[in-house]
């Protein structure tokens, strides 16, 4: 059986680095509950010195004009699609109404400087209604890449869960001279497709950080008939792959027997049954509790990976290390730049030592594409 996954990205998501860096006012629950993994936990009759212990973020009873807002850094930057504003157990103390802006900028600001009159933030939820003990799913049109959330509740209330889905685009410049994991969600990777999330899903494979315990790791149900199971994963840029971690951690009696790999160089991403799969690593033996370690003869460029794991069992995680071609990098260059807000893409090019009016002039002439002449100009962000 097949079991298909979205390709998409919570890039406000915890694990990925994402942080609530400020927020106007956290008197009854913490703004950090915004980003915690997993749905809400609220406990009826719970009570602490600030009162009722709530699993969300909730601002006090407002009693001066203005609204409460949070300021959110995406753990990994991209396009947004959609916006989850999550209710769920705040039923008579939920914000009527919300507002999202979003930013992209260079570095690490501060709140401060976030808040400077030269950011340019952009509307991307309008003021909309929100119901209690509810997902309240908005979706987003705009195809920039983005930094930074403003979360804006009126007037007050409480919020449990941010959910900011979308897909990562990745900074090129983090691939250059390295040999980074080419599978990873923080850069881009995504878990397609998966034969079977019984116990847990297949997106885990491609998470930051090792696992810390069985259940953060994929696990599928015990096969009884012929078969493997499998997982396919679409690459964060086409490389060439140079070794490969199989990490199964803490399946100790119910870990994957054998694994193998198999790579494809598509446009899209390939049936698991279909031709276009070419070898990368035969099926090899693993070890329960063992974080494994193989090196990858030269292989052609590959975008996609189906890891077949056999019979069935578990894997914490996957990583797949290699090298970006010239030619892919250059893809990924332009993909990036194209998608910057302008203050940022301007930004970019000023720091590598373009000129303040070129920089605005090239900023204005995107979408840039192949054979435009002002990559010449700015050849050290894509290349000769």
């Amino acid at each position: 059986m097949s079991t298909a996954r979205p390709s998409s990205t919570d890039l406000a998501s915890r694990l990925l680095g994402g942080s609530v860096i400020a927020a106007s006012d956290e008197s009854f629950g913490d703004k950090e509950n915004l980003l915690v993994p997993g749905g809400a936990d609220f406990t009826p009759g719970n009570y602490g010195h600030k009162g009722e212990i709530v699993d969300g973020w909730e601002t006090r009873r407002r009693r001066t004009p203005g609204h409460d807002w949070a300021l959110i850094r995406l753990g990994t930057p991209g396009v947004i699609h959609s916006i989850d504003v999550d209710t769920s157990f705040f039923t008579g103390n939920y914000p009527p109404e919300c507002r999202i802006e979003a930013c992209g900028v260079e570095g690490y600001p501060s709140p401060e400087e976030l808040a400077a009159p030269d950011v340019a933030w952009k509307e991307i939820v309008p003021l909309s209604p929100l119901k209690g003990d509810s997902h309240n799913e908005f979706t987003v049109t705009a195809q920039t890449r983005f930094t930074h959330l403003r979360l804006s509740i009126y007037p007050d209330g409480g919020v449990a869960r941010l959910r900011v889905h979308g897909e990562a685009v990745a900074d090129p410049r983090r691939f250059d001279g390295l040999t980074p994991d080419l599978a990873a969600r923080e850069l881009g990777g995504v878990v397609e497709a998966s034969s079977d999330t019984f116990y847990s899903s297949a997106e885990v494979l491609n998470q930051p950080g090792l696992a810390r315990h069985m259940g953060d790791g994929w696990e599928t149900q015990r096969r009884r008939g012929p078969g493997n199971d499998w997982a396919v994963i679409r690459l964060a840029a086409p490389g060439r792959l140079r070794q490969i971690e199989v990490d199964t951690s803490y399946y100790k009696f119910n870990a994957s027997n054998e694994c193998a790999l198999y790579g494809a160089n598509a446009g899209t991403t390939p049936e698991p049954e279909s031709p276009v799969w070419f070898p990368v690593m035969p099926r090899t033996r693993l070890q329960p509790d063992t974080r494994h370690y193989f090196d990858i003869a030269d292989t052609e460029e590959v975008t996609h990976l189906r890891f077949d794991v056999f019979p069935d069992g578990g894997i914490s995680r996957l990583r797949v290390l290699g090298s970006v071609e010239a030619a892919a990098r250059r893809a990924l260059a332009l993909r990036w730049f194209n998608s910057l807000p302008a203050g940022q893409a301007q930004a970019v090019l000023t720091a590598a030592g373009t000129a303040a009016d070129a920089s605005a002039a090239i900023t204005d002439r995107r979408p840039l594409g192949e054979g435009d002449a002002a990559l010449a100009e700015i050849s050290t962000l894509f290349g000769a």
